[in-house]
């Protein structure tokens, strides 16, 4: 299996994804994927019932939090789903939903500890 960072191509590739991450947050990653996992559930909700408010804050909140806890790709997601509910766009929406969940499924975590 090949293993390399998110990127372009492994972003469309079925690759894993490897991501560093500070093994001082070790305990919160699996919350925060759940967390990921239900906000998909519920903007697939939102989207059906043509609620582009709550799927631009759930868009909005992935934006703030992928960052700070080392997942760029989750922030560049939130983001395109933030401006795709502004621009009322639901097939960029269910596009943008798609690459989520697939990188959730492909997402592999390497704990590093840094210095103390």
């Amino acid at each position: 299996m090949n293993i390399q960072k998110y990127n372009d191509t492994a972003s469309n590739s079925g690759e894993k994804i490897v991501v560093h991450i500070d093994a001082d947050i070790e305990e919160l990653i699996p919350g925060f994927f759940q967390n990921r996992r239900e906000d998909i559930k519920s903007i697939l909700t939102a989207l059906d019932n043509g609620d582009y408010e709550t799927i631009r804050i759930l868009g909005h909140s992935m934006r703030g939090t992928g960052g700070g806890y080392g997942f760029a790709a989750i922030t560049d997601i939130g983001h395109s789903i933030e401006q795709a509910a502004k621009n009322r766009n639901p097939l960029e929406i269910n596009k943008k939903i798609n690459e989520l969940s697939s990188y959730l499924e492909r997402v592999e975590v390497v704990f590093e500890v840094t210095g103390q």
